[in-house]
C-alpha cells in the first residue's frame, strides 16, 4: 500500500484495501481478547489476597467467553464469498394462504435480524399472497459477512401452529424454502453475451407510490441459454432496477456454473451426493408447545417468539462451527 504506483490500478487497490481491513479487523479482535485474558490473569493473582475480586473476575470471564465465541465465528468466515452481500429468496410451499403467511413471517424474521446487525436490506422483487403474506420474495442483505452468516439459512423451514385462517382452530404444518447466494461483483469474471439476454420492462405491482404505478420502471432480465431470470421493481428508476436485476442474474449464473462444476467432479470421482442441507433444516413449533429446533446441529430453544423476532444467531453460530468450509 505504500508503493508509489499503488493507486494506478484503482480496482486492485480497492481489493487490497478491503483485504487489509479484513485482516486488521481479525487481528484487533484477537489482540483485544489477548489483553482481556492477560488482565484476568493479573486479577486471579490478586484474588488470593482479596476475595472480593472473585465477583469481578467472574464477570470478566463471562465477557471473555462470549468474545471468544464471536472471534471463533469471525475466523471461521474465511470462504471466498463470506464477506459479500447475500441474496435471499423465500418461496412459500404448498398450503395456500397459510404457507404465504409463513413466508411473510420468515421475511420479517430476517428483516429484524438484519436490523440488529445494522445491515441494509433491499427488496428487489416480491409477489404478495392472494389474501395474506408473500408467495415469493427476493431481497439483498448488505453488510460485512452477510453471506457468511446467512448461508446457514439455506433450506426448508417448517412451521407448526394453530392456523389463524382456520375457523375450526386446527393445527397446520406449513413449509417455505429459503435460498441464499452471494452477490458477486467485479471479483468474478463472467462473460455474458448481450445477445443472450432478454430484457423486459413492465409496470411495478408492489408498493412505491404514484410514480411506480404510472411508468414501466420494473425490469426483468432473462438469460436465454439457461432460462435463468432476475427482476427488480423497487428501485427509483428503470436504470437502477436494471442494475440490481443484472447483479442478481450474474450471481445466479455463477452459482449454476459452480453447481455444474461440482456435479462434474462428483461424476468423475464416483462420489455420491451428500445431503448437506436436507429437505428440512429447522422446525418452528408454536403449538402444542413452543420450540425451535435446527435438525442439522440439534440446537433448540423454547423462546420461539424471540427467534421469530430475529434472534437466530444461536442457530447460525452453531451451524458455522459444525460445518466449517
Amino acid at each position: 500500500m505504500n508503493a508509489a504506483d499503488f493507486w494506478e490500478d484503482k480496482e486492485k487497490a480497492s481489493r487490497i484495501i478491503s483485504e487489509f481491513k479484513e485482516v486488521k479487523d481479525k487481528y484487533e479482535s484477537w489482540l483485544s481478547l489477548f489483553n482481556k485474558i492477560k488482565d484476568v490473569g493479573e486479577l486471579l493473582a490478586l484474588s488470593s489476597e482479596d476475595h472480593s475480586i472473585l465477583e469481578e473476575l467472574n464477570k470478566e470471564l463471562a465477557g471473555i467467553k462470549q468474545d471468544l465465541v464471536n472471534f471463533e465465528i469471525k475466523v471461521t468466515l474465511c470462504g471466498k464469498f463470506d464477506k459479500n452481500p447475500a441474496i435471499l429468496s423465500i418461496n412459500a410451499g404448498a398450503g395456500g394462504t397459510e404457507a404465504c403467511d409463513w413466508a411473510g413471517m420468515l421475511f420479517r424474521m430476517y428483516s429484524r435480524w438484519a436490523e440488529k446487525k445494522n445491515y441494509r436490506l433491499r427488496v428487489t422483487d416480491v409477489l404478495d399472497g392472494d389474501e395474506a403474506g408473500i408467495k415469493n420474495i427476493t431481497f439483498l442483505v448488505e453488510g460485512d459477512y452477510a453471506y457468511g452468516y446467512l448461508k446457514a439459512e439455506k433450506g426448508v423451514h417448517r412451521l407448526v401452529r394453530i392456523s389463524p385462517f382456520d375457523a375450526n382452530k386446527r393445527r397446520h404444518t406449513s413449509f417455505a424454502s429459503v435460498d441464499v447466494i452471494p452477490q458477486v461483483g467485479k471479483e468474478i469474471e463472467l462473460n455474458i453475451d448481450p445477445k443472450d439476454l432478454k430484457i423486459e420492462t413492465f409496470r411495478a405491482s408492489g408498493h412505491g407510490g404514484q410514480h411506480v404505478n404510472m411508468t414501466d420502471s420494473a425490469v426483468r432480465i432473462t438469460h436465454l441459454p439457461t432460462g435463468i431470470s432476475a427482476q427488480c421493481q423497487n428501485e427509483r428508476s428503470q436504470f437502477q432496477n436494471k442494475q440490481v436485476a443484472m447483479a442478481v442474474l450474474k450471481s445466479r449464473l455463477y452459482k449454476k456454473m459452480l453447481d455444474e462444476r461440482k456435479k462434474e467432479i462428483r461424476n468423475l470421482s464416483g462420489e455420491k451426493n451428500k445431503i448437506e442441507w436436507g429437505s428440512q433444516i429447522r422446525s418452528y413449533v408454536l403449538h402444542p408447545y413452543l420450540m425451535v429446533k435446527d435438525h442439522r446441529t440439534n440446537v433448540e430453544t423454547s423462546n420461539a417468539n424471540a427467534v421469530l423476532d430475529g434472534e437466530i444467531d444461536i442457530f447460525i453460530n452453531s451451524f458455522l462451527k459444525n460445518f466449517k468450509e
